[in-house]
């Protein structure tokens, strides 16, 4: 194995998000002058209720309700549904670890499901899953991967088994012009510093079902009447009293709000979704074209009614041992791109045989771990210029050749 010298660093910092928008510092500067953090301290127009009544028009849905994290939502859209304690739950086999762990802390059970090498649902195994007594399924568009969104949503429905989409990675994704978490009964986001919109923390749920907001609206720490703020002035809103007047007091406080100075930095972000997903796009599809150019790197296609919004590539390493694949990732990291081998990385979050914590045997995917092994991720920001893109997808095919392709040429 033969490494050719060092190559210059990818003028990029994949791990800087954009600057916060300007028209947050007023707003940021009022609430630190007041003091005025709580969600519920203003009798209306908080912060808080002005994102989510933003983010449900932007999302062309009914309700949405703002928490701590997408986590937070994940466990609050299990707990609305009125499930069973140990109600099984099916969830795909590649996700993060915070998805698995939503379900066991909503007292459910996750059961696994396959993921082909695409990151996708494997339909036939999901479809095998689904009649063993399953109450409710999480589908998470990993890294915005859309799997088939029909197909599930035809095979649930039959069933009558209710859908959440794990969206962290997916605002802005469309399939088949309808926007990816609106698809299911309750759709999740996140706020995190690595997602499309960033506020450090936080997430938040939609839904047009109006008795299921109002359980997690109380659930994540509405108490006493402060449900009423959820009730926009001019609104047609008598399903969502009647839904709040049922579950009032019956119901126990998890306390997952989010406060107003996080609403506040995420707000003004909202207006530049659309440019993020585009640019985030074309950087996508230009670095893409480059590594498929490789015989040692593939991207896998998306399914045809899906329209991405990716803040990152995932691309699979071909015809690679182990040895070589960590290899490549070396050989990436000196040429100044830092990339994550699902599968090889220690204590990854995102490999399945790492949830120690899953009740039961431990699951067997044998499909997803021999995706997982080859499976590579890379940051790959909106903010990126072609040229950054450039360097960040010469560095990955010079890397796969450094590693395999030099001995492959000379048969050394």
């Amino acid at each position: 194995m033969t490494h050719h010298s060092q190559a210059p660093t990818p003028a990029a910092n994949v791990y800087d998000a954009e600057p916060i928008p300007p028209a947050a510092r007023d707003e940021i500067d009022r609430l630190l002058q007041s003091g005025d953090l709580f969600r519920y301290t203003a009798p209306e127009n908080a912060p808080v209720a002005l994102l989510e009544r933003e983010f449900a028009e932007m999302m062309g849905v009914k309700y949405a309700l703002a928490v701590s994290s997408c986590s937070a939502a994940l466990f609050l859209s299990l707990k609305a549904l009125g499930l069973p304690r140990d109600a099984r739950v099916l969830i795909p086999g590649f996700t993060f670890a915070a998805v698995p762990s939503s379900v066991v802390h909503a007292d459910c059970v996750p059961v696994l499901c396959e993921v082909g090498d695409n990151y996708r649902i494997d339909i036939d195994d999901f479809t095998a899953r689904l009649d063993s007594g399953i109450s409710a399924v999480i589908i998470s568009h990993m890294r915005g991967h859309t799997s088939d969104m029909d197909a599930i949503m035809a095979l649930c429905d039959a069933r009558g088994i209710p859908v959440v989409e794990d969206a962290a990675h997916s605002l802005g994704t469309e399939w088949a012009d309808r926007k990816i978490g609106t698809i299911g009964r309750v759709g999740c986001f996140s706020f995190q510093s690595y997602k499309l919109v960033n506020a450090g923390e936080g997430g938040i749920l939609i839904t047009d079902d109006a008795d299921l907001v109002a359980r997690a609206v109380i659930m994540s720490g509405a108490y006493e009447h402060n449900w009423q703020k959820h009730l926009a002035p001019g609104d047609n809103s008598a399903a969502l009293e009647q839904g709040f007047a049922r579950w009032q007091n019956r119901l126990p406080l998890y306390n997952l709000r989010l406060s107003n100075l996080a609403a506040a930095v995420i707000r003004p972000q909202l207006p530049e979704v659309p440019r993020r997903v585009r640019d985030g796009r074309r950087n996508h599809d230009f670095v893409a074209e480059r590594l498929n150019a490789s015989p040692w790197l593939h991207v896998p296609s998306a399914l045809p009614p899906e329209d991405r919004a990716p803040d990152s590539i995932q691309f699979n390493l071909v015809n690679m041992d182990d040895a070589q694949a960590r290899a490549f990732a070396i050989a990436a990291a000196d040429r100044g791109v830092k990339v994550q081998i699902f599968g090889h990385s220690t204590d990854n979050a995102r490999a399945f045989w790492n949830w120690q914590f899953l009740p039961g045997s431990r699951p067997d995917l044998p499909q997803t771990r021999a995706m997982l092994m080859r499976a590579c991720d890379a940051r790959l920001p909106a903010h990126l210029t072609l040229d950054q893109c450039t360097a960040i997808a010469d560095a990955l095919v010079l890397a796969a050749h450094d590693v395999i392709g030099h001995a492959q040429v000379y048969g050394t």
